[in-house]
């Protein structure tokens, strides 16, 4: 198959996630463009009630537009967000929206903190969970879940991240999520985990 007929179209706006997603993908020697990139400016309500249900809506929505504008390409988009177990799993699907969505990650990673005051380490459990969801021309629809468990950490550390990678402690590797290198981070990610697992479906789905 001709891989310049094929191009994907992964559904955010965020910068540091479509570095995260390229370097992934990269090996699939597909063109990858951001909503923006691709054009595409349509609003999207996300009132799933879980991360599969917030990436199909994005997926879809994505792919309606595709459509309508007589165009072909596999649409990707994804709902990633954390867990904080002993603030009974918030901000999950709320994490972008957490506190306003243009609130600052800094003002957003510190409450996390000042509600954890007090709150021993065994306790201070979370995960980072992702969906990829896939939508391609023929219209058939796929997900792909991963989650990688840590803690909330003390403090914000490391500057290799973005979002909640600050207060995301990891003891298996003994460092912050922010202070992993993009490598690292990419291998063993919530997001790098699900990408990996998507980018089977799409080698089973276009013959690559």
């Amino acid at each position: 198959m001709d891989k310049t007929d094929i191009k994907i179209i992964f559904g955010t706006g965020n910068a540091g996630k479509m570095k995260e997603i390229r370097m992934i993908m990269a090996d699939l020697g597909l063109e990858i463009l951001s909503m923006k990139e691709a054009g595409i400016n349509v609003d999207i309500v996300e009132d799933g009630e879980s991360f599969e249900e917030n990436a199909m809506i994005k997926a879809k929505a994505i792919a309606q537009e595709v459509k309508r504008r007589g165009e072909k390409a596999i649409v990707l988009a994804d709902d990633s967000g954390l867990e904080v177990d002993y603030l009974n799993k918030e901000p999950g699907i709320y994490s972008a929206r957490y506190l306003g969505e243009d609130t600052s990650y800094t003002i957003k990673n510190a409450n996390i903190i000042s509600r954890l005051e007090g709150v021993p380490d065994e306790k201070r459990t979370a995960r980072f969970v992702c969906v990829i969801a896939a939508v391609f021309a023929s219209g058939v629809s796929f997900s792909r879940r991963a989650v990688i468990e840590g803690a909330i950490g003390y403090e914000e550390r490391g500057g290799n991240g973005f979002g909640y990678d600050p207060i995301f402690y990891l003891p298996e590797y003994g460092c912050y999520a922010a202070e992993l290198s993009n490598e690292e981070k990419n291998r063993i990610s919530h997001r790098g985990k699900a990408l990996e697992a998507m980018k089977k479906v799409i080698r089973e789905e276009i013959g690559l």
